[in-house]
C-alpha cells in the first residue's frame, strides 16, 4: 500500500514570559486547589519542519543543538536522543495514522537555548504536534493541540513540568489561564487597549543570565513539597495564584506601577516554593537592575537560571539594558505577539 503523500510543512509556536502564577499549574496543586497563571507570548519561536522522504527512513534533526539521527522507518526509536521529536512522532503516528510509521524528516530549531525559562521545550512540542496535525489531517483545535502536547511531555515522556507553556504556545497572546480540577483548562484572552499593551511592552526588559538551568530539579522539589502538603510550599503557591489574579486586574486598568509591586511580592513567594529558584548570579543581576531603575523583576520559568525580566519606566529602559549588559547579562527589549502556533505548506 502506498505511503502517505504530503507536502513539506512548517510550523512555528511562540515562546512566552510567565508574568505571574507560574508553579500553580503543577500537579498536585492545580488538581486540588486550582491554578491560575498570567502570561504573554513574545517574538521568539520554536520552529518545526516536516519533510517527506523516499528512502524509508525517519530522520530527527535539531539544528540549534547540532543533533541529527536517522532510523529505518520500522526500527525501534528507543535509542533516539531527541526525546521530544521521538515522543511527538510516535504519539501522532499511533493516534492519527493507525500506528503506521511514515518516512520523513522532522527538523526543528528554537530561538532560545534549552533551559531558558521561556517555555521553549513545550513550544517545540506544540509546533511539532501542529505540523504533524496538518500532515496527518488530524482534527485538532488549539485546546486539543495543547492538551496532546502536555500528555506527550508529562505522561508519555515523564518530563517534569506544568501546563501553562503548552497552552500559551497553542493560543498566543496575553492570557489569564485557569487550571481546574479534573484536567479542565480555561484560556481567557485579555482584552486590553492598544495604549495599555504598548505601555506594558515598552516597560519590559528581558535578560538572559548567561546560564541555562535544569528546571526539572526545582519542579521536582516543588512537587514533593505539594505531595507532602508542606505548609510553606502550599502557602507560597496560594500567594502566587492570588498574585496572578491581582496582576490581571492591574493590567486591565493599565496600572503598571501596581503590576511592579505585585511582581516583587510574587518573586519572594516564588523563592519560597523550593530551594534553588534563585542563585548568586540571579541575585547579582537583580541587584544591578534595581540600582539601575528597575521597579521589579523575576525569573521567567521555574528558576535557577535562564531568562529574567524586569518592569521599568520606558524612559529608563535603555539605561537598564546597558547596565545589565555591562554586568555580563544579555538584555533586550520585548515584543509581544498575538498569534499562537501557525502552520503552512511550501
Amino acid at each position: 500500500m502506498a505511503g502517505l503523500i504530503f507536502r513539506k510543512t512548517r510550523a512555528r509556536a511562540p515562546l512566552r514570559l510567565g508574568l505571574a502564577g507560574g508553579g500553580t499549574d503543577l500537579s498536585p496543586y492545580c488538581d486540588q486547589f486550582g491554578g491560575a497563571v498570567l502570561n504573554v507570548t513574545i517574538d521568539r519561536y520554536a520552529f518545526a519542519s516536516i519533510i517527506p522522504r523516499s528512502d524509508g527512513r525517519v530522520c530527527f534533526i535539531s539544528d540549534d543543538t547540532g543533533v541529527e539521527e536517522s532510523f529505518e522507518v520500522d526500527e525501534p526509536l528507543s535509542a533516539a536522543k531527541l526525546l521530544l521529536h521521538r515522543g511527538v512522532y510516535q504519539r501522532m503516528m499511533a493516534d492519527f495514522n493507525g500506528g503506521k510509521r511514515e518516512p520523513m524528516t522532522v527538523r526543528t530549531t528554537v530561538d532560545a537555548p534549552a533551559g531558558s525559562g521561556l517555555g521553549s521545550s513545550s513550544a517545540l512540542v506544540v509546533a511539532l504536534v501542529d505540523a504533524l496535525r496538518v500532515v496527518l489531517g488530524a482534527p485538532l483545535g488549539p485546546y486539543d493541540v495543547a492538551r496532546l502536547a502536555f500528555e506527550i511531555e508529562r505522561i508519555d515522556l515523564a518530563l517534569s513540568g506544568g501546563r501553562q507553556d503548552q497552552y500559551a504556545a497553542a493560543f498566543g497572546g496575553l492570557n489569564f489561564i485557569e487550571f481546574l480540577r479534573e484536567d479542565r483548562v480555561i484560556v481567557n484572552p485579555l482584552r486590553v487597549s492598544d495604549a495599555i499593551s504598548n505601555e506594558f511592552e515598552c516597560s519590559l526588559v528581558t535578560c538572559f543570565s548567561g546560564r541555562s538551568r535544569q528546571s526539572a530539579e526545582i519542579i521536582d522539589r516543588q512537587t514533593m513539597g505539594l505531595k507532602t502538603a508542606d505548609a510553606r510550599t502550599v502557602e507560597a503557591m496560594d500567594r502566587l495564584k492570588y498574585d496572578a489574579i491581582e496582576m490581571k486586574r492591574a493590567l486591565l486598568v493599565g496600572s503598571i506601577t501596581r503590576m511592579a509591586e505585585i511582581m516583587n511580592d510574587s518573586w519572594k513567594s516564588k523563592q519560597a516554593t523550593a530551594t534553588g529558584v534563585s542563585t548568586a548570579r540571579i541575585d547579582e543581576l537583580f541587584d544591578v537592575a534595581m540600582r539601575s531603575g528597575a521597579q521589579s523583576g523575576k525569573v521567567s520559568g521555574a528558576g535557577g537560571g535562564g531568562f529574567m525580566f524586569f518592569i521599568v519606566t520606558p524612559e529608563n529602559r535603555y539605561t537598564l539594558m546597558h547596565a545589565l549588559n555591562e554586568a555580563g547579562g544579555q538584555a533586550t527589549p520585548v515584543k509581544f505577539v498575538n498569534r499562537g502556533s501557525e502552520t503552512w505548506h511550501l
